[in-house]
């Protein structure tokens, strides 16, 4: 098939030598750093969420307290092109290292916090660290392992994420509970400084052979990094901390797009732009990140509402509702890895249709499930879904990744990322507004899904209620389903059936 021959190698006047670039002899040490640093970032995305109430209640700022994720969540998105750029100018190892730095700088001031607004600014610096984890991370395992090898190292890395974000609740918890909320963030330390060391000790880069590096687009990153912050921040804080029709949300999203006017003006100008055209000129580059952006947005119906859901409506313990949102990660990192016996065969983008077609299926029968059935009925849609979305998320990842050389690639990998990223931030502002417009709309507009939710677990709210939470779950699985029918339509009508994959001489 024409999207599987082995990915590029660019020639040494493109300045990094073999494709593999940041190869060495000790490869598996390297990699074993790369599994840390995503198992660091993973971690903080969700580590904090169980230990909130003793965080409060040591530093109080109840009501700014959510801003412990979202200031996390928007540091870590809206860098991932910054950084991106940054790994094809500089290289990945400068980048990688000073992620880490940051990253581990921000744990330590988070466990010296003195209160809750320097906690949180303290997260958004965590958030920095992150982004270049995330992003610089991915694009070293396509630097390491050539295209018939990048299944086994996405597939542990899709398991070191899955595995943390399960684990993440349960260990933030323990911590809190057993010793002391701030060793949340100092358990980073140990962990970070082995994967730094491992990165420092192992990982070398080819030197550049000829051509000057490109300037940096300072004005470009800058503007990126507000337009980014201040959009976020709107669809974030929208129907939370204001009402979406209220002047806080209409200035923000006014400013938004006067920001990404400015970016664009910039971005025309620079020699080298942060955001390059090339990333939405190539066909199928745009319909891989359009296609990510509406995986990021059905991500999440499961990943937010089920929870609500098992305790809600089938009466289940936070523990045993959290297994039942876990199956999907036993499902995910298998499927991926398998994934490339499929697409050998068929080729990137029909493996992915395949994947998400079957994750269509999924999420339409969610609501068929009985009211108010079992658990087991909704632990086997989840693994199923994991399932589809392995066979979809990870040929996508790597087709993407083998049809630019080294010096785009950590630009094109930042692309796919961000938009997942801005799925899921987008998706949690609309389907939010869903849920609680049925709830609204069944209960005579009586409260929104955290409120009903509260007043179930206290037992004071009725059968009806249930019934309401139930329909509002089941409008927003509908609702993602409809976002995963996008993503194969923007497969089917705009990614080329052959991916356009770089030929490597001599493999």
């Amino acid at each position: 098939m024409g999207d599987t021959r082995p990915a590029a190698r660019e020639a040494a006047g493109q300045g990094r030598g073999r494709g593999r670039g940041a190869a060495t002899a000790k490869r598996g040490a390297v990699a074993a750093a790369l599994m840390l640093s995503m198992a660091l970032a993973a971690l903080d995305a969700t580590v904090v969420s169980t230990a909130v109430p003793q965080i409060v209640g040591d530093l109080g700022g109840f009501s700014v307290f959510s801003w412990l994720f979202s200031g996390y969540l928007l540091a870590v998105t809206v860098t991932l092109p910054v950084y991106g750029k940054l790994s094809d100018t500089f290289g990945r190892k400068p980048v990688l290292v000073a992620g880490a730095v940051l990253f581990l700088l921000g744990s330590l001031l988070c466990a010296l916090a003195w209160d809750m607004g320097a906690l949180i600014a303290f997260r958004v610096v965590q958030g920095l660290g992150g982004g270049a984890l995330q992003g610089t991370v991915q694009t070293l395992a396509a630097d390491l392992y050539p295209l018939k090898e990048r299944p086994r190292i996405q597939a542990r890395l899709s398991t070191v994420w899955a595995v943390s974000a399960v684990a993440g609740p349960g260990l933030g918890g323990l911590l809190a509970a057993y010793a002391d909320w701030r060793w949340i963030f100092l358990v980073n330390l140990p962990v970070g400084a082995v994967a730094l060391w491992l990165i420092v000790r192992h990982l070398h880069e080819p030197e550049r052979t000829s051509g000057p590096r490109g300037r940096v687009d300072w004005a470009g990153a800058l503007a990126v990094f507000a337009t980014g912050g201040v959009l976020l921040t709107a669809l974030v804080q929208g129907g939370v901390a204001w009402p979406w029709r209220s002047a806080p949300s209409f200035a923000l999203f006014a400013a938004g797009l006067v920001l990404a006017g400015l970016v664009v003006a910039i971005e025309r100008r620079a020699a080298e732009p942060i955001i390059p055209g090339w990333v939405w000129r190539r066909r199928t580059i745009a319909a891989v990140n359009l296609a990510l952006g509406a995986l990021g947005l059905l991500m999440v119906a499961p990943a937010v509402f089920l929870p609500t859901y098992a305790q809600a409506v089938l009466g289940l313990d936070p523990v045993t509702a959290g297994f039942v949102l876990s199956v999907w990660t036993l499902s995910w990192p298998l499927s991926a890895a398998l994934s490339q016996h499929v697409y050998r065969r068929v080729g990137f983008r029909d493996t992915a249709l395949l994947g998400i077609g079957a994750a269509t299926l999924v999420l339409l029968a969610f609501p068929l499930l009985p009211y108010p059935g079992a658990a087991w009925q909704p632990m086997l849609l989840m693994l199923l879904l994991g399932a589809a979305l392995g066979l979809f998320q990870l040929p996508l990842i790597v087709g993407v990744q083998s049809t630019v050389g080294w010096s785009e690639r950590g630009t094109a990998t930042a692309s796919v990322l961000f938009c997942r990223q801005s799925g899921q931030t987008i998706g949690a502002a609309v389907f939010g507004a869903v849920a609680n417009g049925v709830l609204a709309a069944r209960l005579g507009g009586a409260g929104d899904l955290d409120s009903v939710v509260r007043d179930l677990d206290a037992g004071a709210a009725a059968g009806a209620t249930r019934h309401a939470v139930a329909e509002a779950v089941h409008a927003v699985y509908l609702g993602a389903a409809g976002a995963a029918a996008l993503a194969f339509l923007l497969l089917l009508c705009l990614a080329p059936r052959h991916f356009p994959v770089l030929a490597e001489p001599g493999d």
